[in-house]
């Protein structure tokens, strides 16, 4: 009996982690599980600080934004996650007309400008930031080559195989890349210019934040990323320093959603986490994890050193537009420019 006893209570106390009784005496699950499109560096400052604050434990899986939708796709009759974490809004589009969304509005929107609200009501935005070439200084230096300043001088004989770009069809990053140049030059014209541009690119990886690593690492000259991606490595001391088209660029919501028919269990705490991520104690610690995003909170204070997308010329980006036309736009894309397969 006594061995009985113990065993129930070894159980008990593995159990106790996950559940708290609440002020009127109801279990609360103390578990979220979460689908993030940001860099795994990032993470645990959100994740810890949130558990601190709630109790709440999150275990999730780090996916590049276009390998994250279709993960949703894919599990859409039987979601495994509550949370969609990252990615641009471009994503976020498709996902909802799909009907993998659940609409839910934070009440913190109240600080954050309506210019960046998901008019659908289903994606809660909490950072922005523009694309920019991630450029290593000294090879930049060794060469006596200025940094690009517009989107042709990628296309410039100096930069062959020294580019280094995501695909579209698997990064969120880079199909805000592929959509940029779309609105600012026709369809016809982007397919010439990414055609042009294959020439030069060194290699198409998976991730987004990979580009800028690679630049970092001196495996090449340039990488079109994000400004957020490409000042984290700067930051940890490796030579890269961005420069930004004065033709104009693109930008990117960052936002984050409830997937439709999660775990029942984790509903409410989806919600607190989305709650507490755009609040001004969850956009202030972008400063902490150095991600230099630039929080869309009016009350949070920007990280030191962060680039404003108010401070560049940016082009009037349609992200409903992107959004709407991404499967289209990703299969020309690997059609008449590079096939998605042997990515790195």
């Amino acid at each position: 009996m006594r061995k009985i006893f113990l065993s129930m209570f070894a159980l008990m106390f593995c159990v106790i982690p996950l559940l708290s009784v609440g002020a009127q005496g109801t279990a609360e699950y103390k578990l979220l599980t979460v689908y993030t499109a940001l860099p795994e560096s990032e993470l645990p400052t959100y994740f810890s600080q949130f558990e601190k604050d709630t109790g709440i434990k999150i275990q999730y899986v780090r996916l590049s934004a276009g390998e994250l939708l279709a993960r949703v796709r894919a599990e859409k009759n039987n979601p495994q996650a509550s949370v969609w974490f990252g990615g641009s809004y471009d994503n976020f589009v498709p996902a909802s007309k799909e009907g993998l969304l659940e609409a839910y509005q934070s009440p913190e929107l109240k600080n954050i400008p309506k210019v960046y609200w998901d008019p659908e009501g289903f994606a809660n935005p909490f950072y922005v930031g523009a694309i920019g070439f991630a450029c290593n200084t000294e090879w930049f230096k060794k060469k006596g080559l200025p940094y690009p300043t517009s989107w042709d001088d990628l296309l410039k004989p100096e930069f062959k195989s020294q580019i280094s770009m995501a695909h579209p069809g698997t990064s969120g990053t880079s199909y805000t890349i592929l959509a940029t140049i779309v609105q600012m030059r026709g369809e016809e014209g982007a397919w010439k210019y990414f055609t042009a541009l294959n020439q030069n690119i060194r290699q198409y990886t998976k991730s987004g934040v990979t580009p800028p690593m690679d630049v970092g690492l001196g495996e090449a000259a340039i990488g079109i990323t994000f400004s957020h991606d490409g000042l984290k490595p700067a930051f940890e001391g490796y030579p890269v320093a961005m420069s930004f088209p004065k033709d104009g660029t693109g930008y990117e919501i960052g936002c984050m959603a409830l997937i439709k028919n999660g775990p029942a269990k984790e509903t409410a705490n989806g919600k607190r986490f989305i709650d507490w991520m755009l609040s001004k104690r969850g956009q202030d610690l972008f400063e902490t994890s150095k991600s230099f995003r630039i929080p869309v909170n009016t009350l949070a204070t920007p990280p030191k050193g962060a680039i404003s997308v108010d401070s560049l010329k940016v082009i009037n980006y349609d992200a409903v537009w992107a959004g709407q036309n991404r499967n289209r736009l990703v299969e020309q894309f690997t059609k008449v420019v590079a096939a998605a397969s042997n990515l790195k």
